[in-house]
């Protein structure tokens, strides 16, 4: 992250504001909300075209490596994709890829950090043999809200 100011400083003195983000991502903080980040549109670009070709590198490198190596691969960066069941693997490198491309294409990513949480609330399931056994039962009737596997 590059410079951070107070929404008073841009109020006061945008042009300022303006001449930090041609040099680097600005936050802005404000006191009643989330900050703002000011970035130059140039920049923006580019980070959205970089993950395009790189979903596009990945969907290449994809025809060429098996689903398994490429779980093996994503292990390193998700450790606990080793709790999941081989078949469960496979579907969460599908998952991933898929969503991986989708957010590319958009430039929007909130549909990867959701499909990753779905998966990592998966692998904390797959680490509970009797909540497993449970879940894998037939349904008969309504048990209520479902606690968060990931709060226990």
């Amino acid at each position: 992250m590059g410079t951070e100011v107070q929404w008073s400083e841009l109020q006061r003195d945008p042009k300022s504001v303006a001449a930090l983000a041609d040099e680097g991502d600005v936050r802005v903080r404000r006191r009643d909300g989330a900050a703002l980040l000011l970035t130059r549109e140039d920049r923006a670009g580019s980070a959205s075209e970089g993950a395009v070709i790189a979903s596009r590198a990945l969907r290449g490198l994809l025809g060429h490596v098996s689903p398994d190596a490429l779980a093996d691969a994503l292990l390193e960066e998700f450790p606990w994709i080793s709790v999941l069941p081989q078949a469960d693997r496979r579907e969460f490198v599908e998952d991933f890829v898929r969503a991986f491309r989708a957010c590319a294409e958009m430039g929007r990513w909130s549909l990867l950090t959701e499909t990753l949480h779905e998966w990592r609330t998966t692998a904390v399931i797959h680490t509970d043999p009797a909540l497993v056994r449970q879940l894998s039962e037939p349904l008969d009737g309504d048990f209520g809200p479902v606690p968060d596997p990931s709060e226990s």
